[in-house]
């Protein structure tokens, strides 16, 4: 026989149905501490909720449809209303992160799985001009360091900026280049871009670990270092982008600068998640501390997308050395004005180090060119 209910207290059921939780869910619930029955009875068990609690289990309903996990929602629970806000608007900004970062890659594999459809038409496989570029590289160790961590290579196929961290970060971001140079001379088939660039990314990562052990026995103790490795394969009508970490790469595209990296940064993800403005991220004192990176425990997991190219397209990679010291309205002007890829990426470095110069800076700039310039 169940226990008489306290005046105004709700059954399990009576609860569940006015919550819109099941009474598994409920249950559940009870177990792990995140919403307790306001009694039990002591004989045979039996859940009595409290009205009051309502407006707990819809929370907990809304956020569970919102794909929350219970441990988060446990977090947003304990809170008043405004930080509890601010953590379901973290939350938010994570999934559409996610979601985004899902959504290239989806892209990617439409357009990989395309090209290797023999029904697809010859139009839709071949573009319709082919295209070239001209490139140039340049780095420089700036004002204040004392050495040069970064890496860079500008070839027919190949783009690429690393910037190394830590006391073996030089030979980490050479070596990261190294292993990806061996695209500048391998065929790569349209249909083959996916496996090539993954391929590429554990290879870097294996070339940065062997190159940080070495480093670590010749030291006779733990080395900690990195690099960020950011790169652009040219395939003749487009550019692949493997990405990881904060080095960036600027589309300039009729007259307008549009970054199409994201930085793998703490910070970026507390801008992302509403904890920082743009303004505070600039100034903060761990903008710099990495995310994602090739070395030692970190997440080398690659941001991967297409590019169609364009004529007139100017591309530019650049370490960090150059985005946190000069403003984008500078980097846009400068790329603007330059008359080719060598003068751009002079004026680009000389600009950084006029500003201070208090990191390494390491820009490629690309142009893409048309079948008329090329035969000209």
């Amino acid at each position: 026989m169940e226990a008489r209910a306290e005046r105004g207290s709700l059954t399990i059921g009576a609860f569940a149905k006015a919550s819109r939780l099941s009474p598994k869910a409920l249950r559940l619930y009870d177990e792990l501490g995140l919403l307790a029955p306001a009694r039990v009875d002591p004989g045979n068990g039996y859940r009595w909720y409290a009205p009051e609690q309502l407006e707990r289990a819809r929370l907990v309903a809304w956020l569970r449809r919102l794909g929350m996990p219970l441990a988060d929602i446990r977090t947003v629970c304990a809170l008043e209303a405004a930080p509890a806000a601010r953590e379901i608007r973290a939350f938010w900004a994570r999934v559409e992160a996610e979601t985004a970062a899902r959504r290239d890659l989806a892209t990617f594999l439409v357009d990989h799985l395309q090209r290797k459809d023999p029904a697809m038409s010859t139009n839709t496989l071949t573009v319709a001009e082919p295209l070239g570029i001209r490139y140039a590289a340049l780095s420089d160790k700036g004002l204040v360091r004392e050495s040069n961590q970064d890496a860079v290579h500008a070839g027919p196929r190949l783009l690429a900026v690393a910037d190394g961290y830590g006391a073996g970060g030089a030979p980490a971001s050479t070596a990261a280049l190294g292993a990806l140079k061996r695209l500048e001379t391998d065929g790569v088939p349209a249909a083959g871009l996916l496996g090539v660039l993954e391929d590429a990314v554990e290879q870097a990562e294996e070339a940065v670990r062997t190159a940080v052990g070495n480093g670590a026995a010749a030291a006779g103790e733990d080395v900690v270092a990195g690099t960020t490795l950011t790169a652009m394969l040219w395939t003749g009508s487009q550019l692949a982008l493997v990405h990881i970490g904060d080095s960036r790469v600027y589309l300039l595209r009729d007259g307008g600068l549009f970054q199409i990296t994201h930085d793998h940064t703490l910070v970026q993800s507390m801008v992302d998640e509403g904890r920082l403005s743009p303004e505070e991220a600039s100034s903060h004192p761990e903008r710099s501390l990495l995310v994602k990176a090739l070395g030692q425990g970190a997440d080398h997991s690659p941001d991967m997308r297409l590019h169609d190219a364009r004529p007139g397209d100017r591309y530019l990679l650049c370490s960090d050395g150059l985005s946190t010291v000069v403003a984008t309205a500078e980097v846009r002007r400068v790329l603007s004005l330059a008359a080719d890829p060598e003068r751009a990426v002079r004026d680009l470095v000389a600009l950084a180090n006029d500003l201070g110069g208090p990191d390494n800076v390491s820009c490629v700039v690309a142009d893409v060119f048309g079948p008329e310039r090329a035969s000209a």
